[in-house]
């Protein structure tokens, strides 16, 4: 009775904030989404748009990182989740330095949340947390990432447990307790990456 009581209470946890998926196809192409704040942790520019894409999922229009920055971030102001579940789809374009792409929760500010990674150019899946803007690595495991093709990246955190999936498999889960509480979610890249993004996703307990 206890294990069905506790099933039933994390399934309730997980409701969705957002509702349906964010797809940016009633955002104006050219500018960032409304209701996301864009930017990046340390130094460069990022450059958010919402571009239209015909390989998109959810066609026409997909959020692109197009500039250069040490970690650009672009988050969904009305989102704070403390325990719940954060997912994307992505696709790495192109990149010398890095094609990576990713999600964030727990995003407190510019320089304080969780982020988990996939890379197009190491082939892994990794996860960090960011403190103070200096990030450090909590795991990375190898993983298939084709560039140039559409991926769903997922991270699910309760209390201290995290699990980062990619393509409906589970590559890392651990236990970690470097950042609790609410915050915000939202999709994340690195250095060079040009990337693109569609159907974001955030669900769980404000």
């Amino acid at each position: 009775m206890k294990n069905t009581l506790l099933v039933l209470f994390l399934g309730a946890a997980a409701t969705p904030i957002l509702g349906s998926p964010i797809s940016f196809d009633g955002d104006a192409v050219g500018q960032p989404p409304a209701g996301w704040r864009c930017g990046a942790t340390g130094k460069g520019s990022p450059h958010w748009t919402v571009e239209a894409d015909d390989s998109a999922p959810s066609r026409p229009n997909v959020l692109k990182q197009s500039g250069k920055a040490t970690f650009p971030w672009c988050v969904r102001d009305d989102v704070q989740t403390a325990d719940g579940s954060v997912e994307v789809k992505f696709k790495p374009l192109a990149g010398k330095e890095d094609q990576a792409g990713g999600v964030v929760w727990r995003w407190k500010d510019a320089n304080n949340y969780y982020v988990a990674r996939a890379n197009a150019l190491e082939q892994n899946v990794s996860l960090y947390y960011t403190i103070d803007g200096s990030r450090k690595t909590i795991k990375y495991v190898d993983a298939p990432v084709p560039p140039n093709s559409w991926h769903t990246l997922r991270a699910t955190y309760q209390g201290e447990t995290i699990r980062v999936a990619l393509d409906g498999k589970t590559y890392i889960e651990v236990r970690d307790t470097h950042l609790s509480g609410p915050g915000k979610a939202g999709v994340w890249t690195k250095a060079d990456s040009v990337t693109v993004f569609d159907d974001f996703t955030a669900a769980g307990t404000p």
